[in-house]
């Protein structure tokens, strides 16, 4: 059940009826008509925009269309009142009942409620973290982590078939740098002083990695030229560093569907074949780059190069794809791996990157629009920085990472379920402050504590109840009198669950798990407001002397329970069932 659309449908309709009696013209494109709700409440339950995008199409006044609109719609027994303010808007209040029916609606089917079909099954990529494999995963790919796992899981509550993906990032320099310094740590097992310089990675974490390959090769390679080791050293190395890449996506409670290697496009052939394809539409030249703006004549160094013509399709300035010494840019595997996407059949694609590949974005989406022939859509999401607080200083970095303080440091300090809500409480686009010491906090600052304190005090409702032998399964709930809800703060709360189908779609439309995090926050807020005002207005609380009001109480209780667990389900994030 969505209410929005529900009264949107209704609003279409007698549109449409007005057009076949002549009162507006045949053929008006509706897909700008929108039903929401106001910006300021006392103005209505919803509003709608007809009259105002449908006047000039019309060639009519909007506030002639709007009372029209507004005389048909009145006459529907759903509604209370239709009122045209301003030029041409129109403010909806509906009955009563239509709020208590979405009680109704929420404990019927507690699974559905919210879920949409907007996806229609579209098949969805979603890649995200992809953190090179050269060390533990830091701040920045939590943030990324969490965002991109709350995103798909949106994505599949919408109808959406979704695959989370990690691309491994195993055919750079910085894999023979991981390789290098494991080697470092591998002679340090067998006794020696490694030589940590400049340009390798220090973190105690290859540690363990060294006295692994000692058990494995003894001291085979010590004293060997690199050429002998570097190539299974590497692989190790790999190995154990996407084995504890997935040991901390896992302390987050993030599992991907398919990890794919970057190594794996080099010397297949399917670079090679990206480029053919892209060769194929004339997208493919020989050519030298104008110089990079900033930059003065004796800076710039011309040189051929092949290049793609990502101008073609959105981007500044065409990209090379090839070095003028033959070999490949960092861009053409990045080519043929979304190629390989595209050609898995993925309906859409999203990708989650940190803050400084902004100027990877619309290269990117360049190469997507032309091997899918503009067929599949890409979404870039850039995630920026978290600054981590403690006691009001910035946090230490982790003497085991060696340069930064890792998704383990945070999990460990803060638990999964903490990481993951605070983590969505800005937009992605937006810097974040993560503070230990207020994301632990019990107060109405701490969205987390708010929200699971709202799922806790329902809980312990439902408990008291029981408790009291009153029926309180979702079937008996689902058959109250839920007339008895009828005070404006509880048509409130109402008001608010019923958003929730909108707000599912709204989000997933926009790629925005945030949304979700703020609109918890929002009902968790009026749910309080209603229980402490049950405080100093006895018939507001949820436990009545009257068995039959109790009921329709706790339902309105139990509903807003379902769409709030519904939503930590898409964070992540476990409802609590008790507050300690």
């Amino acid at each position: 059940m969505n209410l929005f659309s529900d009264i949107r449908a209704l609003v279409i309709r007698n549109l449409e009826a007005m057009a076949a009696e002549g009162a507006l013209p045949a053929g008006l494109d509706m897909a700008a008509v929108s039903v929401e709700p106001p910006r300021d409440p006392a103005h209505g339950d919803m509003a709608t925009n007809a009259a105002m995008v449908l006047a000039k199409p019309a060639g009519q006044s909007p506030r002639v269309i709007a009372e029209a609109l507004a005389a048909r719609l009145a006459a529907d027994p759903r509604l209370t009142t239709a009122e045209v303010a301003g030029p041409g808007f129109l403010n909806l209040r509906l009955s009563p009942a239509e709020w208590q029916g979405v009680v109704r609606a929420a404990l019927r089917a507690p699974e559905a409620y919210g879920r949409s079909d907007i996806g229609r099954g579209r098949k969805v990529n979603v890649e995200f973290v992809s953190a090179n494999p050269t060390g533990p995963m830091h701040v920045g790919h939590t943030r990324g982590a969490v965002f991109g796992d709350a995103l798909a899981a949106l994505l599949a509550y919408a109808g959406h078939e979704v695959t989370r993906e990690y691309y491994v990032n195993d055919g750079g320099a910085q894999v023979d740098v991981l390789a290098r310094s494991a080697y470092e740590r591998y002679r340090e097992a067998n006794g020696l002083e490694p030589e940590i310089r400049e340009g390798l990675y220090p973190g105690d974490y290859l540690v363990p990695v060294g006295e692994a390959l000692k058990a494995k090769y003894g001291e085979s390679l010590l004293g060997k030229p690199e050429a002998d080791w570097i190539d299974d050293i590497r692989a190790f190395a790999i190995d154990a560093m996407m084995e504890m890449i997935r040991s901390d996506l896992a302390l987050l409670g993030v599992k991907m569907d398919i990890y794919s290697s970057e190594k794996a496009l080099y010397g297949t052939g399917k670079i090679e074949a990206a480029l053919d394809t892209l060769r194929g539409m004339d997208l493919i030249y020989e050519g030298i780059l104008e110089p990079p703006k900033g930059k003065t004549p004796e800076d710039w160094e011309p040189r051929q190069q092949t290049l793609f013509r990502s101008t073609l399709h959105g981007d500044d300035v065409d990209r090379p794809v090839m070095k003028s010494d033959g070999s490949w840019t960092y861009f053409a595997p990045d080519i043929a791996y979304h190629y390989d996407k595209v050609q898995r059949g993925y309906d859409a694609l999203i990708d989650v990157f940190g803050a400084d590949h902004g100027g990877y974005v619309k290269r990117m989406k360049a190469a997507v629009s032309a091997l899918s022939n503009g067929r599949v859509p890409l979404d870039i999401k850039l995630i920026q920085l978290v600054k981590l607080w403690k006691n009001g200083e910035p946090f230490k970095m982790s003497k085991r990472a060696g340069t930064f303080v890792t998704l383990r440091d945070v999990v460990e300090q803060a638990g999964a379920d903490v990481t993951r809500f605070v983590m969505l409480t800005r937009k992605n686009d937006m810097a974040l402050d993560f503070d230990f010491d207020k994301v632990l906090d019990q107060s109405k600052d701490n969205p987390v504590f708010y929200v699971q304190y709202a799922h806790a005090r329902i809980r312990s409702v439902l408990r008291k109840a029981a408790e009291a032998g009153l029926a309180v399964d979702d079937a008996a709930l689902c058959a109250a009198d839920l007339s008895r809800i009828g005070h404006e703060a509880e048509l409130g709360l109402a008001r608010k669950i019923a958003e929730w189908p909108r707000l599912v779609e709204i989000a997933a439309r926009s790629n925005e798990p945030h949304r979700i995090a703020f609109y918890l926050y929002e009902l968790a807020s009026d749910l309080h407001s209603l229980w402490n005002r049950g405080n100093e207005e006895p018939g507001l609380r949820f436990m009545q002397e009257d068995s039959a009001a109790s009921q329709a109480k706790i339902a309105l209780a139990r509903a807003t329970g379902v769409v709030i667990s519904a939503g930590l389900g898409i964070l992540g994030v476990t409802p609590a069932e008790e507050m300690r």
